[in-house]
C-alpha cells in the first residue's frame, strides 16, 4: 500500500488484484448472437415508435433491432451509426431507463422494456470487431473546417463534417483525444480501452487531422482560427468545476470528483488512493460514479449527499439504486456548511435544507460526517470562453443548430447552451452543427 502523507487512512492497493478486476469489470456484459435474437424478438416494431422519439440522436430503433432479428447486425449497426457515430459508448453509457427504454411500449405494459441498449451495443460492436467503417468521404470540397475539442460533440462533428468532403482539424487540450468518454465516465462502464478504440475506429474514415495539447487561450486563439479555416466548431466541454465556498474546502483530501474519476480511467486500479471514509457532494452522475467506483477500491464507508430531494438528482432512479446496491449511503436535503480538519479533512459538516417556493433554506440544525477523503461533484460551468462571444448564463450562447453570435463560428455539447449534459445529447448536437456548417459552406 502506497500511503496519502497527509492522511494515512487515505491509501492504495486496498484489495487483491483479482477483487479489483472482478470489481472494474465490465456491468453489462455484451449479448451474444442467440440472447441479441432473443432479445431483439421481444420488440413490437412500433410503427409510430415512442422510442425513436425519445432518442436525442432519434436512431431508427424499430429498424435496427428488426435487423437483428433478421440475423444482419452489421446493418443494424449502420442504422444506427447513421445518426449516431459514437453509437457504442453511447450504449454503455446512456441513461437508456429515462430515454428509449424508459419510452418503450412494453416498458408501460409489462414494467420490462425491451434491452434497446444492449441490442445497440451487440451491433455496433459486431461491425466494429471486424474492422468495418460503413461510411466513405464525399469528393473534397476544398473548405477546411477547425473543430475545437475532441469529445462527444467534437468527434460526431469532425467524422460528420470529413464524411461530407471537408478538411477537419481536431483540436484537443489533452495529449489524449476523448474528452467525457475518454475521462469522464465509471471505468467499470467502459473497460478495456474501448473508449480509444471507438476514436480511432471514427478517425478512420480520413479527412481528419488531429493536434492534441491545443486549447483555446493555450496555443490557439478565435481569430486565427477563423482566419486558417472556413468555419470553426467549439466544443470544449466544461473544464471548470463549481466550488463549495465553504471554510475548509482548501483542505487535504478534498478533490473534485471529475479529477479521481479522470484519474481512475487512466491509472492501474492498485495504484488509486481511497479513504476508508468517503463522502461524496452532489446528487448527478458525476457523484454516483465517484461514489460508486470509490467503494470497488476498497472504501468502507461510502456516503452521497445532495442539497435537495431524491427527485431532484441529476442521476436517474436506476443509477441511485446502483449506488445503493454497491453499499453506497445517500442523504438528501443537506448542504455542506464546513470542512474540518488539520492539514486534511477529518470531518464534513452539513446542514439540513428544505425546498419551498422560495427555494433552498438552508436550516440551522447541522450534523457532522466524518471523512478523510471528499469529491465535490457540484457542476462543472464554462472556463476560458473566447471573447466576443455572446454567453447564456454560464454557456456560450446559440441559435438553431448551434450557431453561436459570432459569424462563421458554432458551438455544441456542454459548453452551448440548451440541451441536457448527456453524450448522446452532445453527439446529437454535434452531428446538427456539422450539417448546418456543411450547409453554409455550400452556400
Amino acid at each position: 500500500m502506497t500511503n496519502n502523507p497527509l492522511t494515512p487512512g487515505v491509501v492504495a492497493g486496498r484489495l487483491p488484484d483479482p477483487e479489483l478486476a472482478r470489481n472494474f469489470a465490465d456491468i453489462v456484459p455484451r449479448f451474444d448472437r442467440h440472447e441479441a435474437r432473443v432479445a431483439a424478438d421481444r420488440c413490437y416494431f412500433c410503427h409510430d415508435a415512442p422510442c425513436i422519439t425519445a432518442c436525442p440522436t432519434s436512431i431508427d430503433i424499430p429498424l435496427f433491432i428488426r435487423q437483428i432479428a433478421t440475423g444482419t447486425p452489421e446493418a443494424a449497426a449502420k442504422t444506427i451509426l447513421s445518426q449516431n457515430i459514437l453509437g457504442g459508448i453511447c450504449a454503455r453509457v446512456c441513461p437508456t431507463e429515462n430515454l428509449c427504454e424508459g419510452a418503450c411500449v412494453r416498458e408501460t405494459a409489462e414494467g420490462k422494456p425491451v434491452e434497446i441498449g444492449r441490442l445497440q451495443r451487440f451491433a455496433t460492436d459486431t461491425l466494429m470487431d471486424k474492422g468495418i467503417h460503413p461510411f466513405n468521404r464525399a469528393a473534397a470540397t476544398g473548405k477546411r473546417v477547425a473543430v475545437v475539442g475532441a469529445g462527444p460533440a467534437g468527434l460526431a462533428a469532425a467524422h460528420r463534417l470529413a464524411m461530407r468532403g471537408h478538411d477537419v482539424t481536431l483540436f484537443d487540450a489533452r495529449e489524449k483525444l476523448g474528452g467525457l468518454n475518454e475521462f469522464g465516465i465509471a471505468a467499470y462502464k467502459a473497460p478495456g480501452g474501448f473508449a480509444q478504440d471507438e476514436l480511432n475506429w471514427l478517425l478512420s474514415i480520413g479527412g481528419i487531422a488531429v493536434e492534441p495539447g491545443k486549447a483555446i487561450g493555450n496555443g490557439l486563439t478565435l481569430d486565427a482560427l477563423r482566419k486558417d479555416h472556413d468555419a470553426v466548431l467549439l466544443a470544449f466541454g466544461l473544464a471548470g468545476v463549481n466550488a463549495l465556498k465553504v471554510d475548509g474546502e482548501a483542505l487535504g483530501n478534498v478533490e473534485d470528483a471529475v479529477d479521481f474519476i479522470a484519474r481512475l480511467r487512466q491509472s492501474d486500479k492498485s495504484k488509486v488512493a481511497v479513504g476508508r471514509d468517503v463522502v461524496v457532494i452532489g446528487g448527478g452522475m458525476t457523484a454516483i460514479d465517484a461514489a460508486v467506483q470509490s467503494k470497488l477500491l476498497g472504501a468502507e464507508n461510502v456516503t452521497i449527499v445532495y442539497r435537495r430531494g431524491r427527485d431532484a438528482m441529476g442521476a436517474s432512479r436506476h443509477e441511485q439504486d446502483h449506488a445503493a446496491a454497491n453499499g453506497v449511503k445517500i442523504i438528501t436535503n443537506a448542504a455542506p456548511v464546513a470542512i474540518h480538519g488539520n492539514g486534511a479533512v477529518r470531518e464534513i459538516e452539513f446542514a439540513y435544507t428544505e425546498s419551498g417556493p422560495a427555494g433552498l433554506t438552508i436550516g440551522k440544525e447541522t450534523f457532522r460526517l466524518k471523512a478523510d477523503q471528499v469529491f465535490k461533484a457540484i457542476g462543472q460551468t464554462l472556463d476560458g470562453a473566447p471573447a466576443g462571444l455572446d454567453l447564456n448564463g454560464r454557456k456560450i450562447a446559440v441559435t438553431g443548430p448551434g450557431r453561436t453570435s459570432v459569424p462563421g463560428v458554432w458551438a455544441a455539447g456542454d459548453c452551448a447552451a440548451g440541451g441536457d449534459d448527456l453524450t448522446v445529447t452532445a453527439v446529437a448536437e454535434g452531428r446538427d452543427a456539422a450539417e448546418d456548417i456543411h450547409a453554409s459552406l455550400r452556400g
